[in-house]
């Protein structure tokens, strides 16, 4: 039996980074991926969808262009969106893949393996790899799982991928549907909303159970996001309860009721189940070793990466707390420093950023004002429209605003970060170092921003904070704003 240092289950994003960073601590490692390494973070997720986004993106823009002077809309045909998909992909894939050989060619002793099976834990060491040509079973000092999961479906709605679809299907159309409907407005079902309202071929549908879309965001947030979604088309079916939804007659017929007792029911060419997310933690053996899992029962129970076996590790989506590459690789990177680096600092998610890939473009760090206002926090919040920031005013993309959130006192240590517009994704970084080293506004102040860029607009936030901006958020009312919030009461800080 062969024996290993680190057994890593799944070749995603997490298990992929976790095998890596075992190499650079010189351990002997096998890495165990069943289908594609990559995971979603390659196929039918992250790089297919946002490869998706950009070209739509791009699209949205001509048509913004060119048809308020009076000339037709521009449109590309669906061959086209899937080539350039697919090319997206071929390059991440064959990166993946000659990593791996060369890996496995050059490695000394042969510190790095990879096998192409299922992989199920018999014992807190022994795991046992089927390729289809009988198991084996190989020892392994630690595990990782890092299994990844799957689109959720839902109760009494047969998914066939064809026509209703998860986001697993949807990549496999073959020309544009001439009507969808989405059910789910969180963060996955308004990126598709938004994709395909840019391409503008398909009458988009959003069923959303809540009075507003992305609830989990503040109100301004939302509000825009939904407002640009409606003037491109969209039909949101706000505040709406899903009676049933099934084929009929090679289309997808939908109930919806109401809570003044409304019914309505529509037919749409496909439908696309964005719901969440479901762990892939079946049949690798959990109950052989007695691992627990976390409180719904879902995904695996963990403390900082660690299972309650404790040679066994968790990461990722297996893990059930943030589903986004970047924490998944973070996690597997920590596990693994726990496991050969004797790391005892405990991994923070107070510093997340993330990326909303929508219309406009969102990216968030940190806690939201709700959140602080929920929690009762008392904090300061500042907000600098897009109109006001030089660059966007060059790029004539002034829709969006920063808002920072900072604690109430002398301080002022920044709990947060929202940025909506044009290049938002590239605001957020400095704020997030911030954040995790527990610091306040004066370095973003004093620090000299590039000119003209973005992230100017973080600098005179900040300077409003401290009563030193360029533009008082007194005068122009409607573009800047400068206030507090304690016991649920704010206040404006308007001072000249």
């Amino acid at each position: 039996m062969e024996k290993y240092d680190l057994c890593v289950l799944g070749g995603g994003p997490a298990g992929y980074a976790a095998a890596m960073r075992a190499i650079d601590f010189g351990k002997k490692v096998i890495l165990i991926e069943k289908s594609k390494v990559g995971g979603a973070g390659v196929y039918n997720g992250a790089l297919s969808s946002k490869t998706w986004w950009e070209l739509s993106q791009k699209v949205r823009a001509v048509n913004e262009s060119i048809v308020s002077v009076g000339r037709s809309k521009f449109g590309i045909s669906w061959k086209e969106v899937n080539k350039t998909e697919q090319e997206a992909l071929f390059d991440r894939k064959f990166q993946y893949s000659c990593h791996i050989k060369l890996l496995q060619e050059e490695s000394m002793n042969n510190i790095f393996t990879y096998q192409r099976g299922y992989g199920k834990i018999l014992t807190i060491n022994e795991v046992e790899i089927d390729k289809g040509k009988g198991p084996f079973k190989i020892w392994a000092d630690n595990i990782i799982i890092a299994t990844g999961s799957r689109p959720r479906s839902m109760p009494n709605v047969e998914v066939d991928e064809k026509i209703i679809m998860t986001s697993d299907g949807i990549h496999q159309l073959e020309d544009y549907p001439k009507s969808l409907v989405i059910v789910g407005a969180g963060v996955i079902g308004c990126e598709y909303a938004t994709i395909f309202a840019n391409f503008g071929k398909t009458r988009v549908h959003v069923i959303d159970r809540a009075d507003r879309i992305l609830p989990f965001e503040d109100d301004d947030i939302s509000t825009l996001v939904d407002n640009n979604l409606t003037s491109q088309g969209v039909v949101m079916h706000h505040s709406s309860s899903l009676e049933r939804l099934e084929i009929k007659d090679g289309e997808v017929e939908y109930e919806l009721s109401y809570e003044d007792g409304r019914r309505e029911i529509i037919r749409v060419e496909k439908a696309l189940l964005a719901i969440g997310r479901t762990p892939n933690v079946e049949n690798i053996g959990l109950e052989n070793v007695g691992i627990q899992m976390g409180q719904n029962g879902r995904h695996i129970g963990d403390d900082d990466t660690r299972t309650n076996v404790p040679n066994i590790y968790a990461v990722g989506d297996a893990s059930g707390r943030i589903k986004l590459v970047n924490m998944g690789e973070i996690e597997a990177r920590h596990a693994v420093e726990k496991i050969f680096g004797n790391n005892t600092n405990r991994l923070s998610y107070d510093n997340v950023s993330t990326i909303m890939f929508l219309q406009p473009e969102v990216a968030a760090v940190g806690m939201n004002e709700k959140t602080a206002r929920e929690k009762n926090i008392p904090i300061k919040v500042v907000k600098i429209d897009y109109s006001c920031i030089a660059r966007a005013i060059a790029m004539r993309k002034t829709e969006g605003f920063f808002k920072i959130i900072v604690t109430n006192d002398e301080e002022m240590k920044i709990l947060g970060m929202r940025a909506i517009g044009e290049h938002a994704s590239s605001a957020v970084q400095a704020v997030a170092l911030l954040i995790k080293q527990d610091r306040g506004i004066e370095e973003l102040a004093e620090l000299v921003h590039p000119h003209p860029s973005i992230i100017e607009g973080i600098q005179e936030c900040v300077r409003m904070l401290m009563n030193k901006s360029i533009f008082k958020s007194s005068v122009f009312k409607d573009k800047l704003k400068c206030y507090s919030c304690v016991d649920g009461v704010c206040v404006p800080l308007q001072r000249l």
